[in-house]
């Protein structure tokens, strides 16, 4: 793509996306619509999916007036915007650009990035953060992997966790962690906990019904016993590739609430062999329990945070029982031990990119000497968060995810910046030339 931004973008009522060659695409950081440079766009990852946004009203930028613009028809039809879902690996720079419509249903838990289309390809404002390619498109075959998973639900057919593995998340939602291991590879998924001690506003796995949204998938219902958390660990630590298995997964709530069982099992684990790399993902809300942990053999740990602020952070994730000091001392905890310490950041761009919001990740990156950063592209309806969150308040100061991403690796060089818990192999090279410097 030479010299031009690509054109908008946009939805009819019945779902026909074409572009409108009289404006270029858009892009919003908070509720700022801009025009993306050249450089920030590559073209749509293969796996990336579109949807049309009803209930609202695209934004165009028009080439003779220099301006943003509202776009509610063309050629007498009403048009909607359109937005991408980026695949995994892939971190997006501007979110899609719209006005919401009074009386707009609130959207799904996806989030949404900004497209446009330009000679025969789509375009979309954003980079690839992660080279793994475990959950890339071409490594899933679904009739390799249907019948993989018959295989392995019927060779552990008493063992729930499998059963759940295979029946809820490979065959009923897709779950690219969840094919990985009835596929053999990688990092497995080992969800155990049906309770939270949050209440997070995007959370994909339990939405009360006053929020009109459904979450993207149920939790687990029951509590694995240690035997079946350790059979399928061992399983999968012994013979996989780049060996993860993960506490803590969208299809359950938050893994600490169950301490003592995860301390027996990853006890039991790791008098069994000492494969591979065992993960929690977490709220981080109980130190003393991830202290625990770390001494019953837990190589990793990722916490997620929506902000490095606590004020943002309290009104996203709403907990119940905990401080956000405590989120800190069990990051602090982990590095303590030195475990591979990461946090899942939630990117939301205008945030994100804040003066405010970078000085405070620089604060806790130093004060944790944090492994890594993953960045997630947060799945929420965008003005809910700028409402919930109270955004509409930060003076506008956005210095754009490239240039974050250039603060980031500018100023903490040895820090990992991906999107997937790394293998043992990928520890190692990072964990100690960081101990050295």
């Amino acid at each position: 793509m030479r010299g031009e931004i690509p054109y908008l973008v946009v939805s009819d009522e019945c779902g026909n996306i074409f572009e409108i060659p009289e404006y270029r695409m858009t892009g919003m950081s908070l509720n700022i619509p801009l025009l993306p440079s050249r450089e920030e766009l590559i073209p749509l990852p293969s796996g990336s999916d579109l949807y049309f946004l009803p209930g609202r009203d695209a934004i165009g930028f028009d080439k003779v007036t220099g301006e943003c613009v509202r776009v509610q028809e063309y050629h007498g039809k009403k048009v909607y915007p359109v937005a991408a879902f980026m695949a995994p690996a892939y971190l997006q720079f501007y979110r899609c650009s719209f006005y919401i419509l009074p009386g707009a249903e609130r959207l799904p838990l996806y989030s949404y990035t900004a497209v446009g289309w330009y000679r025969g390809r789509f375009y979309t404002p954003g980079v690839r953060i992660d080279p793994d390619q475990r959950q890339d498109l071409k490594w899933f075959d679904l009739a390799e992997i249907h019948k993989r998973a018959k295989k392995v639900a019927a060779r552990f057919r008493k063992n729930r966790l499998v059963q759940h593995l295979v029946e809820n998340c490979v065959l009923r939602y897709g779950c690219p962690a969840a094919r990985n291991f009835v596929m053999g590879r990688w990092e497995c998924p080992l969800p155990t906990t049906p309770g939270c001690n949050a209440r997070c506003i995007g959370c994909i796995s339990m939405q009360p019904a006053s929020s009109g949204i459904k979450p993207s998938q149920d939790r687990i219902s029951f509590i694995p016993e240690v035997d079946e958390i350790v059979e399928v660990a061992i399983s999968h630590l012994e013979h996989a590739p780049r060996a993860v298995v993960s506490f803590g997964q969208g299809c359950e709530g938050e893994p600490l609430m169950l301490g003592e069982l995860l301390e027996e099992s990853i006890r039991e684990i790791r008098k069994k062999t000492n494969r591979g790399i065992i993960n929690i993902n977490t709220n981080g809300s109980k130190p003393e329990v991830i202290e625990r942990l770390c001494r019953s053999g837990l190589d990793s740990i990722r916490v997620s945070l929506n902000s490095a602020q606590e004020i943002y952070y309290n009104r996203y994730f709403l907990p119940l029982d905990y401080k956000f000091e405590d989120v800190i001392e069990s990051l602090k905890i982990a590095r303590a031990f030195s475990i591979w310490t990461s946090i899942n950041y939630f990117i939301f761009p205008g945030l994100t990119d804040h003066p405010s919001e970078m000085e405070a990740l620089r604060s806790l990156i130093d004060g944790v000497k944090l492994n890594m950063v993953q960045t997630r592209n947060l799945n929420i309806d965008p003005d809910f968060y700028v409402e919930e969150l109270h955004l509409s308040e930060l003076e506008p100061c956005f210095k754009g995810m490239k240039n974050w991403l250039g603060f980031v690796r500018r100023h903490f060089p040895w820090l990992k910046l991906g999107y997937f818990n790394p293998p043992r192999e990928e520890m190692h090279k990072r964990h100690f030339e960081f101990s050295r410097g």
